[in-house]
């Protein structure tokens, strides 16, 4: 008998960040032995990859960092239908879903990633997909937006706007043409959430602008995609293909009378895009800089037609909100009972940067950032002590190991000098040089400043040059006061958050490390050096 006649399928993860470490070689080797290979997303424990899952009665077995070399001993257990010969296999993890890493997260953007094959609109169905949508056909478009505002769902590209409210700006605005915008230039540094649930289970996406379409009445969409995503990129092409054949996009879609059509636009690289008015004007063919507001993009926004504006993350929580808890989804009342404080739902935050366990962790706001670095990250990959975490991406604050108690909520995080941002969490052990990370955050500004304001244009350029100053020793003290008022400046004059916040990483770098801007000094001799 064929392997296939008396074995499970074998999940191999086609996400990037697998197939970096060699998941297409496992897959090949996979086949080759005469298995069925699924090519899933991937579970978020980057560290284990390629996480190779085979699928048994009683769960899905795991095998951590699997080479092709690996495979022959692997399938060879598989042949034998015995669970008992998979779980005492070398490097087996065990029934995915019990691992107590996986287990005690509360997964509802990312529930299906790496469960689903992220090909099959069926598999999609079968594991809850399209319920939230259909249920949402069933309400006005009032009672949708209602919906998502009382979950308390808010932006989670970085500004935490409740997403409801802007909704309901786009719905009342008047216009016989309305659109809904992606925001999938994920360019913060230490984040890859919205990549991997794209490459993973891209239908979800897809079914939250469509419910979006319905709420503010749009009839057309764009995903704008970041240039160095092509897998992710493909992935979503391949499921908007597979959702017109299916009857979830285009028109009449499930007999409801909606007309929605979905794009996919890539960007050329720039990270400023990742600002909305920005993206917007990139959308339209033009060269990507800040838009002045008002109007705001709910009222004039693509093409000077109300558009709601959403990251990928925000936007595929939608499908959950909507669903019954019978479906597999939260409901909105589920989804607002989680969390804390005006901070509802769920965050799903990114491990990434000198950390032993980098990966996807989705948990309930309020976590504390020690728990997610020490607990969940397992600590530093050196081994070394933990020293700072910059939270929120490039232009995040610098968190002292001395302040990971903070709750990852965005109140409390802004009431730390911080913010929580798209959930970027980059770890850094203690020979990191915290002067050298300031200028990095001035020189990333100067480099990706779009240019049309001068405290980002200018500002970043000369902050750059004040720490090289600081870092050689050149009159420090007046340097320092003359850094902390080039920042005063940026913070209060810059047209958006790319120059307002570039501020934040730098004072929080000054704030909690002031030695490292202070002339190093000879251990022997005490002189400056």
């Amino acid at each position: 008998m064929a392997l296939t006649d008396q074995a499970g399928r074998v999940f191999v993860p086609g996400d990037a960040a697998a197939v970096s470490v060699g998941a297409d070689e496992v897959a090949a080797a996979v086949e080759a032995a005469g298995a069925q290979v699924v090519r899933n997303g991937s579970r978020g424990m980057l560290w284990l990859e390629p996480l190779v899952e085979v699928e048994t009665d009683a769960g899905r077995v795991g095998f951590g960092n699997v080479t092709p070399e690996d495979v022959p001993a692997l399938m060879q257990a598989l042949a034998t239908r015995s669970q008992s010969d998979l779980l005492a296999r070398p490097g087996s993890m065990g029934v995915v879903d019990e691992h107590p890493w996986l287990a005690s997260q509360r997964r509802v953007s990312f529930a299906r990633v790496g469960v689903v094959d992220p090909t099959s609109v069926a598999d999609y169905e079968a594991h809850g997909g399209w319920a939230g949508l259909r249920r949402a056909l069933s309400l006005s478009p009032a009672e949708v937006v209602a919906e998502v505002t009382d979950s308390g769902l808010r932006g989670r590209g970085g500004a935490g706007f409740p997403a409801g409210i802007k909704w309901k700006t786009v719905l009342e605005a008047g216009s016989d043409l309305k659109f809904v915008a992606c925001n999938f230039d994920e360019g913060d540094s230490g984040t890859f959430a919205d990549r991997m649930v794209v490459e993973g289970d891209p239908f979800t996406l897809i079914e939250g602008m469509t419910i979006t379409a319905h709420a503010v009445g749009a009839s057309e969409g764009y995903v704008y995609a970041r240039s160095e995503y092509p897998h992710a990129v493909a992935a979503l092409r391949r499921a908007i293909d597979a959702a017109y054949t299916h009857g979830f996009l285009g028109g009449d879609i499930l007999g409801s009378g909606l007309t929605f059509d979905l794009h996919v636009r890539v960007g050329a690289g720039a990270y400023i895009c990742g600002e909305e008015s920005s993206m917007l004007e990139s959308l339209e063919g033009r060269r990507g800089e800040v838009r002045a507001k008002p109007p705001i993009p709910a009222i004039k926004g693509l093409w000077g037609r109300p558009t709601a504006v959403n990251n990928v993350l925000t936007l595929c929580a939608v499908p959950m909100i909507l669903s019954n808890t019978v479906d597999g989804g939260p409901g909105w009342q589920g989804y607002a009972e989680l969390g804390t404080g005006r901070s509802r739902g769920t965050q799903v935050f990114q491990l990434a940067g000198n950390i032993k366990q980098g990966g996807i962790v989705e948990l309930p706001f309020g976590v504390s950032l020690r728990e997610l670095v020490e607990e969940y990250g397992g600590g530093t990959l050196s081994g070394r002590p933990l020293r700072a975490a910059q939270v929120g991406g490039p232009l995040g604050a610098y968190v002292p190991a001395s302040g990971f108690d903070v709750a990852m909520e965005y109140e409390a995080m802004a009431a730390a000098g911080g913010m929580l941002g798209h959930g970027g969490i980059v770890v850094f052990d203690d020979t990191v040089d915290m002067a050298k990370m300031a200028r990095f955050a001035m020189e990333f500004c100067a480099v990706e400043s779009c240019g049309k304001c001068t405290p980002c244009r200018v500002g970043s350029t000369r902050g750059v040059e004040t720490i090289d100053r600081i870092i050689a020793g050149h009159d420090i003290t007046a340097n320092l006061v003359l850094l902390d008022d080039l920042c005063e400046t940026m913070t209060k004059g810059s047209l958006c958050a790319m120059g307002g916040l570039t501020p934040m990483p730098v004072q929080s770098a000054v704030k909690h490390f002031p030695e490292d801007f202070e002339p190093q000094r000879d251990e022997a001799s005490g002189a400056a050096v």
